[in-house]
């Protein structure tokens, strides 16, 4: 289904989804939501792009394969536990340091967002592997 009026706008609806899949995937970290929800998103942003034009478009604009992508999350989800050893506390437990950037502004960072971040990009590529794949059946 590539019409005009799609082709038009899923490029622009795309790229709005996918802000607002990080923007699900930070603001998650502390409330409902996070890196699946977020995940879900993005992925969605591709399957429509995919639909409007074309999965040659979509391979070209991920560049990385969608798998790879997936396995570079599970392992990057796989290395948030791995501070908690050194911490003596249970693997994936989560941990929190407070850099300051100046003097009024601190930066929360966490394992459990290096966790999220990993579960985004296995989410983000697992099921936009998956919709291309069934999106190329459709035109072979």
């Amino acid at each position: 289904m590539q019409t005009l009026i799609l082709k038009t706008v899923a490029p622009l609806l795309a790229a709005l989804m996918m802000i607002f899949s990080v923007f699900v995937l930070l603001r998650g970290h502390n409330e409902p939501g996070g890196g699946f929800i977020g995940g879900l998103i993005a992925a969605s942003a591709l399957t429509l792009y995919g639909i409007a034009c074309g999965v040659r478009a979509v391979r070209r604009a991920i560049v990385i394969h969608p798998i790879a992508i997936a396995g570079i999350g599970a392992f990057l989800a796989g290395l948030s536990g791995l501070p908690s050893h050194p911490a003596g506390v249970p693997f994936l437990t989560g941990l929190w340091w407070y850099p300051k950037l100046s003097e009024v502004t601190t930066l929360a960072l966490s394992t459990a967002l290096v966790f999220d971040i990993g579960v985004w990009l296995v989410v983000v590529g697992a099921i936009s592997g998956i919709a291309l794949a069934l999106e190329e059946r459709d035109y072979d």
